[in-house]
């Protein structure tokens, strides 16, 4: 069976909820509060607003996803999509799975006028993740980020 890229839904909490606790031990060294990971994963999936999950399901076996959120700018007229949570399960890794997460949100992105780019952030030493992302037509900015956490 092809792979399917779908939207995630309620059922699909307990497998992102593991994704992402893969996803920040594996790429940042995080270890995740996963009562906290879980209560997120929850609320993002109850309201579209906070950004929907995408999964790559194999024979229905979620292998990896993509989550997205919005930022309007004033200074552009328009929404970017933010690429986030993305994790492949390493067994899957090499096969094109970000490859079609990224064309479905891609797609997506270009069937709704308002929506003006795509963006993400990425961990400063991975790598091959930057290899994979400017291989995929995106570029780096100027811009560095910075946080106040927690408030």
């Amino acid at each position: 069976m092809p792979l399917v890229i779908r939207r995630a839904t309620p059922a699909d909490a307990s497998i992102i909820v593991d994704f992402n606790r893969r996803l920040a031990l594996e790429s940042e060294g995080k270890t995740l509060d996963v009562p906290v990971l879980a209560a997120g994963v929850a609320a993002a999936l109850a309201d579209p607003s906070k950004g929907p999950y995408f999964l790559a399901d194999d024979n229905s076996v979620p292998l990896g996803q993509m989550q997205i959120t919005h930022e309007f700018s004033d200074w552009r007229n328009g929404w970017f999509w933010w690429i986030q949570g993305v994790y492949v399960r390493p067994e899957a890794r090499r096969r094109g799975l970000f490859r079609a997460l990224y064309e479905h949100v891609l797609e997506a992105a270009k069937q709704d006028p308002e929506v003006i780019g795509l963006r993400l952030y990425v961990e400063r030493d991975n790598q091959r993740a930057h290899d994979t992302y400017l291989k995929m037509g995106m570029e780096w900015t100027s811009y560095w980020m910075m946080e106040k956490y927690p408030l």
